[in-house]
């Protein structure tokens, strides 16, 4: 199993360096460096001995509705996400494994999973934005949009760093954020796992039946 245990404390330090620049010649996408509890496992699954506290987060969904996040997801699985619908990489590969994952469990548990995506380019990806690029991944998918400065410091909240959007090099508007999908129980509502940008369709699988009951993966 790929999987590791930190320290909550040790992770965001690591964490708020561990950047991609989605579809830039300029990415940078450092490991987390944190100390494993574990034996030498490396791997795109960490598990918190000490979870994060859910964002306090309300935006505007793709509807164009208030959503609040804690509200809304209370005392159910959910897996939270931070990225951009123009991202040419990353993002919709990390939508497209947890969509094809959660289609394999029973309809029941698919209907209790909350899958919540947070842009990081709010000027971009406006409500009609976000509904028509997740209509191609999963419709079920909450996508949550609104003031760059309030997700900036939800985002900081789970160890995730976002800066503003920017033009690299070329001139192509890209958006640099940290790539970690956090879990939260729903016996808890706290995040106990995060997932790498090198978590695979297959690790979804495996984990998100536990997930959704709130065991460890």
């Amino acid at each position: 199993m790929r999987k590791k245990t930190y320290a909550t404390a040790a992770l965001l330090a690591a964490a708020l360096f561990t950047l991609s620049a989605c579809g830039s010649d300029d990415k940078s996408d450092a490991a987390v460096t944190a100390v494993s509890e574990d034996s030498g496992n490396s791997g795109a699954t960490i598990v918190l001995d000490q979870p994060f506290t859910k964002p306090n987060l309300v935006l505007t969904d793709a509807q164009g509705k208030k959503y609040d996040l804690r509200a809304e997801t209370k005392g159910r699985p959910t897996l939270l996400y931070f990225g951009y619908t123009h991202c040419p990489d990353v993002c919709p590969l990390t939508m497209n494994n947890i969509a094809v994952a959660k289609s394999k469990l029973p309809k029941a548990q698919q209907d209790q999973l909350r899958v919540v995506f947070v842009t990081t380019d709010p000027a971009r990806d406006t409500p009609a934005a976000l509904a028509s690029w997740l209509k191609g991944i999963d419709p079920q998918v909450v996508g949550l949009t609104g003031d760059f400065a309030t997700i900036q410091a939800a985002a900081r909240t789970v160890g995730i760093t976002i800066e503003p959007p920017h033009k690299d090099k070329n001139g192509k508007m890209v958006s640099t954020h940290g790539t970690q999908v956090v879990a939260f129980s729903p016996k808890t509502d706290a995040g106990y796992v995060l997932y790498t940008e090198d978590a695979t369709v297959d690790d979804y699988i495996k984990d998100l039946p536990k997930l959704v009951q709130g065991a460890k993966p």
